[in-house]
């Protein structure tokens, strides 16, 4: 149908049809914060920081390590509260007032090692994620004392957080004795039961390709990616998340 054939009827104005074009707030970019990266933790971490944490907040990376997560992001962006276990300071039982954090980075040790005394022969791994002898302090063994950790970290970080504060979190899948462990599935129902809503998921390849040792048989998939899981404190506020200004 050409504009001339268009129909008339009462009320209509030509003037105003949908041959003029519309103009709408934003512009076209193709700089978009994707889910997915194979360039390593300290190149995707800035870019969540990016997305769900406005520059001047004050965040409390209560597993510090290295600093790893914040090679590239700079020193004046944000207020960083940086803390770790090897410092004294449990993620567990951290020195903030109530409701007093913008952002929580909470990245523990997410795998176990062999079981019996087989961290003896492996002290390299078990020295990193201390989830065998020591239970991280927990009564639990193996995969049950990773989420022991991140469920006590998880309210700890709670509490800290202001309403609507962000929580990111650290995590990797995992195989214990034969059975799929979806860590960061069973990581999203208990933050969900603490209070925090689910926001948002990332995605991180490694680039080199891993091995294993003596495998006779391989049974499950080998994990070549972790996740960077986003969550916000829920509180008394209701309704859908809001970028930060």
């Amino acid at each position: 149908m050409t504009r001339s054939s268009q129909p008339t009827f009462p009320g209509f104005d030509r003037s105003q049809n949908s041959d003029k074009r519309q103009v709408k707030n934003g512009e076209p970019l193709n700089d978009l914060v994707l889910s997915a990266y194979s360039d390593g933790n300290d190149r995707t971490f800035p870019r969540i920081l990016r997305l769900y944490v406005a520059p001047g907040s004050t965040i409390a990376d209560v597993t510090y390590g290295k600093g790893v997560f914040w090679r590239r992001v700079p020193p004046d962006q944000y207020e960083l509260l940086a803390t770790d276990i090897q410092d004294g300071v449990d993620c567990r039982d951290l020195p903030y007032k109530d409701r007093t954090i913008d952002c929580v980075v909470l990245d523990p040790p997410y795998m176990h090692t062999p079981g019996g005394t087989a961290h003896k022969a492996h002290a390299p791994f078990e020295e990193h994620y201390r989830n065998n002898s020591t239970g991280n302090r927990t009564k639990s063994k193996y995969h049950d004392a990773v989420l022991d950790l991140y469920r006590d970290a998880g309210r700890e970080a709670y509490r800290v957080l202001r309403d609507r504060g962000v929580l990111i979190v650290k995590c990797q899948d995992e195989v214990c004795s034969n059975r799929q462990r979806f860590t960061h599935v069973e990581i999203m129902q208990m933050y969900d039961a603490i209070g925090f809503v689910a926001e948002d998921l990332f995605v991180v390849m490694r680039n080199n390709r891993p091995g294993v040792s003596r495998a006779i048989r391989q049974v499950h998939a080998r994990k070549n990616h972790s996740y960077f899981l986003v969550f916000w404190k829920r509180g008394k506020t209701k309704g859908l998340w809001d970028s930060p200004k």
